[in-house]
């Protein structure tokens, strides 16, 4: 019997214009916009491989250790290729990280290589996952809105009851029908959209990242029959298709385009911003205002008889700002200057002192970057992670939160996926740190000169970063997805009981 339901139902969707509608929509829709986010991510990664050759070119082009670290290290993070299904935070975090022994890189740090057009960037926001968030949620509400309500209109329900089926039958009937339909118009036009990423030159896809791409389906299936059990809630509530057209058109609009807006406007930080910054900035200033202090009592205690009392090389710090802007910022810059470029008679007299004055400073600056790191981390968690933390369990109330999330963990560019480049960029610090412990190359010539030996740059540690594995990405996509399962075992409960208790 619910074999044959299903068959009937199957039928009459599918002989229905707004399947052939919602058919054609999508295929349109995702092909069209497949091509456009192919094109932005080969500009991407064009703009990645130039920053990685212009850093190392510029690199090069320092002739001592100090002023290369100094300036010249910079840390790029390639494209996503799967941030074409949900960009996420791939495009919003920043790039490219600076990194030195002075500086523990964190997200205060990032920039954005390349040139970007912000004309183009309003279109290719339009994602895929951004397509099927707003199109195929309201094509499910469309599906559902008569699927009881019209036949009670139509009397067929009544005529359909009259043969002893279970009315928790019919429910699974229509639910089952109308999912294997709009399941049609989701898998083609992912089918469609893989093969334009297969067939693109610039996009490398791994045995992983399908996989990724089937949780996203498995996520996005979720999705509709959430809408689509809202639909049906609103039809056997309503029992009228016009009413129940009117209504589930507001809770679309509510749900897709008024609620998660609302949630990012309405929750405020859990404490003054401005004033937090301001709390760390004055503890990074006293933590380096204590390493000048004690920079300048080795200065002051190892002097050479004749000398000047500074050697010629001067230290001062600066507050950072950030770009385009005069906020104030969680870094504090300290430079090391040398008075001499060329190295005299005198000058050479200075020299051997000098390389014990670094022995001495670069370990301290070390140390200082490194407690000056915990502060900043600290003020990073409470300034933006906690406010993310709040926006994402509001959001986490809607569906589209709750897909949004899922799909940006199996995609890669979530939070925790942005933040694992970070970590990666952390741990190349302290392989370079490991480094210049080992050799002891800041106590050399060439680490402030470059007048007998230049710094060999191909001796640092190569930075390397990996996106993180598929059982991370479903680690992190769980939770949501749970959430979306449980939603519609919750929705598909409440329309079995209201069903149950109408009156035909």
């Amino acid at each position: 019997m619910l074999t044959t339901l299903i068959r009937r139902e199957l039928l009459d969707n599918l002989m229905t214009f707004r399947f052939a509608a919602a058919l054609f929509i999508m295929l349109l829709l995702i092909v069209a916009n497949t091509a456009v986010l192919i094109e932005d991510y080969e500009r991407r990664l064009a703009d990645y491989n130039t920053a990685v050759k212009t850093h190392q070119q510029k690199l090069r082009e320092k002739k001592n250790y100090m002023a290369g670290l100094a300036e010249e290290i910079k840390l790029a993070r390639p494209p996503n290729p799967l941030s074409i299904f949900n960009v996420g935070l791939d495009k919003r975090l920043g790039n490219s990280v600076s990194a030195a022994h002075d500086l523990v890189p964190t997200l205060w740090d990032a920039f954005t290589h390349g040139a970007d057009n912000p004309l183009f960037n309003i279109f290719t926001a339009i994602d895929i996952v951004f397509i099927f968030e707003v199109v195929l949620s309201l094509m499910a509400l469309i599906f559902a809105y008569d699927a009881i309500a019209g036949e009670h209109e139509r009397g067929t329900l009544r005529l359909v009851l009259t043969n002893s089926i279970r009315r928790g039958y019919i429910l699974l009937a229509k639910y089952i029908s109308a999912m294997l339909c709009l399941l049609v118009p989701l898998v083609m036009s992912l089918l469609l959209a893989l093969i334009l990423l297969t067939t693109a030159t610039a996009v490398a896809l791994s045995t992983d990242d399908f996989l990724r791409i089937g949780g996203i389906v498995l996520a996005s299936l979720a999705y509709l029959s959430v809408f689509y059990l809202i639909g049906m809630l609103i039809s056997a509530a309503t029992r009228r298709t016009s009413t129940a057209l009117i209504v589930s058109m507001f809770a679309w609009g509510f749900l897709v385009l008024v609620y998660p807006n609302v949630i990012l406007v309405a929750t405020d930080p859990p404490e003054d911003p401005r004033a937090r910054r301001d709390t760390a900035f004055e503890q990074i200033e006293q933590l380096w205002t204590e390493f000048d202090r004690e920079r300048l009592k080795f200065l002051h205690n190892d002097l050479v008889p004749g000398e000047e009392p500074d050697l010629g090389i001067h230290g001062y710090g600066s507050v950072g700002a950030d770009f385009n802007s005069s906020r104030r910022t969680l870094r504090y810059y300290y430079w090391i200057s040398i008075q001499y470029s060329e190295v005299g008679p005198r000058g050479e007299t200075l020299v051997p002192h000098a390389q014990n004055y670094f022995r001495f400073l670069v370990p301290l600056m070390i140390k200082t970057a490194e407690q000056t790191w915990h502060v900043r981390d600290a003020a990073l968690k409470d300034i933006y992670g906690q406010q993310a933390a709040v926006d994402r369990m509001w959001l986490n109330l809607s569906p589209i939160g709750m897909y949004d999330a899922a799909t940006q963990a199996w995609a890669g560019t979530d939070w925790g996926s942005i933040q694992d480049f970070f970590v990666a960029a952390r741990q190349w610090r302290r392989a370079l740190v490991n480094y210049l412990y080992d050799t002891e190359v800041y106590a050399a010539r060439e680490w402030f000169l470059s007048d007998k030996a230049e710094a060999d740059w191909s001796t640092l540690p190569p930075f390397s970063y990996q996106r993180s594995g598929i059982a991370v990405n479903a680690q992190r996509a769980v939770p949501h997805l749970f959430l979306l399962v449980l939603t519609n075992f919750v929705l598909f409960m409440a329309i079995f009981l209201v069903f149950v208790r109408s009156e035909v």
